[in-house]
């Protein structure tokens, strides 16, 4: 299950000499529900390169996304990323998960938090819906 994406934010580094991870602005990770040393698939808009890795604090307010280690070679810097995280979901807690996915300007400002979630629909079939406009909202 998708839980968390960062959508179209962009690099501002990449240290090819570190022991490897993303370094994000804290406030995007929380704004998202993202945690340290949780793992995350990087895709590449620009190249189309695609890596798994884990998240690093970056400096509060920095809006730094810096791809490090192995990672560092397939980026960069101003290459727009996807950045999303997953997780193992009960069927039970299903229609109670919230999907949080936050879009970027080219600057690294988020300009939109949406949240989606599942509904349950006719002949047990499950469809994605976002969530209404009341809980999505122009990040300032």
């Amino acid at each position: 299950m998708m839980i968390a994406k960062l959508h179209g934010i962009r690099v501002t580094g990449a240290e090819l000499h570190y022991e490897g991870s993303i370094a994000i602005d804290p406030r995007y990770c929380d704004r998202a529900g993202l945690l340290p040393l949780q793992f995350v698939e990087v895709w590449n808009k620009s190249s189309g390169a695609r890596i798994s890795t884990y998240i690093i604090h970056g400096e509060p307010g920095s809006q730094c996304c810096v791809l490090n280690g192995a990672a560092a070679r397939t980026c960069q810097v101003g290459d727009e990323l996807i950045i999303a995280a997953r997780a193992e979901i009960n069927a039970d807690a299903l229609e109670h998960i919230r999907s949080r996915v936050l879009l970027f300007d080219e600057n690294n400002r988020v300009t939109e938090m949406l949240e989606y979630g599942l509904r349950c629909g006719a002949g047990g079939l499950w469809r994605a819906v976002r969530l209404p406009e009341e809980r999505t909202h122009v990040v300032p």
